[in-house]
């Protein structure tokens, strides 16, 4: 069992241990808002809506920081993050979190109050319809991984572009 607070490891991927947005309080309003060095924060309903939204954000965040290279992959990322979040979550909201984590690269997280640490499968059956979304972000980002707090976890994943 690993401890709440206590950063978890997906796949060969290392996980960081930030101090993330809201750790000990439950997700706010439903508004956009930034939070920290640079970033973007947003409460959703947990319902497949939501990754629409979730996109959206990720794009304009994209588009102000002048990364629109990052807008492809990072709206599919988001999308699985998010669908991830919706299936597994266990309360009504879900938070989604676009941060600047240098000049050239992001980190995109959806927070949820399930401590269900999320697995990848390196093996799919070819029959199975889902479950193969962690292996689209494992492919799209440089990292990724879980942080477990003490009521629920971050699933995070960074991409980058090359320095011009």
């Amino acid at each position: 069992m690993i401890p709440a607070g206590r950063p978890v490891a997906e796949g060969a991927r290392a996980s960081e241990r930030g101090t993330p947005p809201g750790e000990d309080s439950a997700p706010g309003p439903a508004a956009s808002h930034s939070t920290g060095r640079p970033a973007y924060s947003q409460t959703l309903p947990r319902e497949p809506r939501s990754a629409a939204v979730a996109r959206r954000l990720v794009r304009t965040a994209l588009t102000v920081w002048g990364l629109e290279p990052l807008i492809e992959d990072a709206t599919l990322v988001i999308t699985e993050l998010v669908s991830n979040a919706v299936d597994h979550g266990r309360l009504p909201s879900i938070r989604v979190i676009v941060s600047r984590s240098s000049a050239n690269g992001i980190r995109l997280g959806v927070v949820d109050r399930s401590k269900t640490v999320p697995t990848l499968r390196t093996h799919p059956t070819g029959d199975q319809t889902r479950g193969r979304g962690l292996l689209l972000v494992e492919a799209l980002t440089e990292r990724w991984g879980t942080e477990l707090y003490r009521w629920g976890k971050q699933v995070w994943a960074e991409l980058g572009e090359e320095a011009a």
